[in-house]
């Protein structure tokens, strides 16, 4: 429990702050009358504090660690109450309530007042001061305008701005902490020690505790040990044959990141030991299914109150710091291994006026910082040394038949990888002859685009092609590329696809020489609308973004599975990729890793790991990349055909009418023929 003493020197030094502010919270909570028409939401928001100062005060005397069920689920339900169901239409955590309520400059505000604090409910757990003191002194002031017979809330911009930058510090710090250094075990106390056999660890951590995460927890403890380890190994094998596959040193690492959802406990224990038997500790990185997703849409650009370049360039010299303050374990980060589940109903936001969002300047100003810390963050951990691995599983919310996709997903995670190479191979003997590769939709689905593909200067010894089986990305089933840009030309669309937390309809996007020219969706009456959700949630800000990877999904009983089931638009990406082509806007697939020469399982060398914006990197790294990746894919009942155009005008088909053609993959054909 090292995490105690890494807080120990902060919560002495916040102690005299903390009990100061929390008696004044305490106060306000009972009474913030002089407020004024501000005094309701003043007096539920300090509530809201006093919850957390008990819960802080709790998790400092112990009595977090043993909480029984029913008081860590009355915990919970508090925690959350104000954001489920009906109650969030009433909430000030909710813009549109708090701007119908103050007007749009103090609604905004007070809103993502509230968000923010909402925000520090996780350390409180932990027994640490910190957060919970300064937002409290924060809220304390800002109070103290609003009783203000004239509020001037351009002294409540000032302090909320003066806030962000003097405690950025603090934030930047703690994140980088939580990422490389194992010694914030507080969530390995709780994967490690707890007993799993019931479901009260779950509101030990602080975040929603729903029916996915009481119902997985319930369901994995039906699990055998033999078939927990077995779960587990098919996780770190994946992660551990990432850096054989990629020819890199595992033996240099000392830290693997494991990103897992809360109810996973049992599977994630094992994993832990055979990554220790990896010599490498782990910094656990938990999360919970959303508890309101509008909600979680609603706040996603708060920043923008206090966003400028002044504070930017104050965030990127705090990152700069932080690093150099880390940089003897920085470069021991190996990299995340990622649990994912799947299963929730896909979610279309609202759109709502009342929103805060980026404008066009702080847009710019949010691409380059993201910019400059992935540089940053590239450079601390050595990029080019890590790996990565990422594998999911359903969970209850995908309904009656959960038992059974679990099990079905269970076996996808563990096809016969050579079976998949072999084909794959064959295909890509093809492809690697391919000029262009013509991709046409079929049945409703309106793409017709030509994607060029890295030409072969010793064909016997390179490929463009990865053949990419059952390691980094589990399960297996894909071959992919990044393109040539110049003559990547044509229309993309899918009917419906599930990208991240949102669900596009109807998604169109048109390139010429591999850059987005236009987009739109159907998810909103108002095209303007349709236009932000792609610009904002795809595009990442940006004005546009290149083709960064095409690749062919093999893995047909995946897609048997989903159309079994009826959980197409159910599966994550990791999955639904490996189901049809699918097509990557952003950054290719070798981002910050283009000079490490890999190679296929046929010793050939992978050489397509550039392309004209990513080249880039060896004059202006700024204008490199995008820092984002986002696949798409056309599932195969809405493909006619993929076709390699060869240099001297012949073609041959890999795929026709959604089965694949290429001698020597018919085996792939066997799971759509059973559909």
């Amino acid at each position: 429990m090292k995490y105690l003493e890494l807080i120990k020197e902060s919560n002495e030094e916040l102690l005299e702050r903390y009990e100061l502010v929390s008696e004044r919270v305490a106060e306000l909570a009972k009474d913030a009358s002089e407020a004024g028409k501000y005094a309701d939401y003043f007096e539920k928001t300090a509530q809201y504090l006093v919850l957390l100062n008990t819960i802080v005060d709790d998790a400092r005397n112990g009595k977090i660690s043993s909480m029984d069920e029913e008081k860590g689920k009355e915990i919970n339900e508090k925690l959350y109450a104000d954001i489920l169901g009906e109650t969030y239409n009433t909430s000030y955590a909710n813009p549109s309530y708090a701007v119908e309520q103050f007007g749009v400059e103090a609604g905004q505000i007070l809103t993502a007042l509230h968000a923010r604090i909402r925000g520090c409910r996780l350390s409180v757990f932990e027994g640490s001061l910190q957060n919970v003191c300064i937002l409290s002194e924060l809220f304390v002031e800002l109070y103290s305008y609003f009783c203000e017979e004239a509020v001037e809330l351009s002294l409540v911009k000032d302090a909320l701005y003066s806030f962000m930058h003097d405690y950025t510090e603090v934030f930047n710090e703690d994140a980088i902490a939580r990422l490389v250094n194992p010694d914030y075990d507080y969530y390995a106390d709780i994967v490690m020690d707890s007993n799993l056999s019931t479901t009260a660890y779950l509101y030990r951590y602080g975040l929603f505790v729903g029916e996915n995460e009481i119902g997985i927890s319930q369901f994995l403890n039906t699990f055998s040990d033999e078939e927990m380890q077995a779960m587990a190994d098919t996780y770190t094998e994946g992660y551990r044959m990432g850096f054989v596959a990629t020819q890199k040193d595992l033996s240099k690492k000392t830290t693997a990141e494991v990103r897992y959802p809360i109810g996973f406990e049992r599977m994630v224990r094992v994993a832990v030991k055979n990554f220790e038997k990896l010599n490498l500790r782990c910094v656990l990185r938990p999360y919970s299914t959303s508890a309101n997703k509008q909600y979680d849409y609603d706040h996603r650009e708060n920043h923008a109150l206090w966003m400028d370049k002044a504070y930017v360039e104050r965030s990127l010299e705090v990152y700069r710091t932080v690093f150099e303050k880390y940089k003897d374990i920085c470069p021991g980060y190996a990299g995340p291994a990622v649990i994912e589940v799947f299963g929730e109903v896909p979610f279309s936001p609202a759109s709502k006026d009342a929103n805060i969002r980026l404008d066009e300047k702080q847009q710019q100003l949010s691409i380059y910082e993201r910019s400059q810390f992935g540089q940053m963050l590239n450079k601390a951990i050595h990029g080019e040394e890590r790996s990565f691995t990422i594998i999911a599983y359903p969970i209850p919310e995908i309904g009656e038949r959960f038992e059974e996709i679990f099990a079905e997903t269970v076996k996808l995670n563990t096809l016969d990888y050579v079976l998949y190479r072999d084909m794959q191979q064959k295909m890509i003997d093809v492809l690697d002859q391919a000029e262009k590769v013509h991709i046409l939709g079929a049945n409703g689905n309106k793409t017709d685009l030509y994607v060029s593909i890295y030409p072969l200067e010793n064909p016997e010894k390179e490929t463009a092609f990865e053949n990419c089986v059952a390691d980094v990305n589990i399960p297996v089933g894909e071959v992919f590329t990044s393109p040539v840009l110049k003559g990547t030309t044509g229309k993309l669309h899918v009917s419906q696809v599930y990208l991240g937390n949102y669900n596009y309809l109807n998604l169109e996007i048109d390139f010429v020489d591999g850059m987005i020219t236009n987009y739109t969706c159907t998810n909103f009456e108002n095209e303007e609308e349709n236009k932000k959700y792609i610009q904002d949630n795809i595009l990442h800000h940006h004005d546009t973004l290149a083709l960064g990877e095409f690749a062919i999904g093999t893995n047909t009983t995946a897609y048997k599975m989903a159309r079994q089931y009826d959980i197409a638009a159910k599966l994550p990406i990791l999955i639904a990729e490996k189901t049809g082509p699918h097509f990557a806007v952003g950054d290719t697939c070798f981002t910050y890793d283009e000079d490490n020469i890999t190679y296929n399982p046929d010793g050939k060398a992978i050489v397509a790991r550039d392309n004209e914006v990513s080249i880039q990197r060896k004059t202006d790294m700024s204008k490199a990349y995008f820092n984002c990746h986002t696949d798409i894919t056309i599932p195969y009942d809405e493909l006619g055909h993929i076709k390699v155009i060869r240099k001297d005008g012949s073609t041959e088909d890999i795929i026709v009418d959604g089965r694949f053609v290429v001698p020597g993959t018919e085996e792939l054909n066997k799971p759509l023929d059973e559909m």
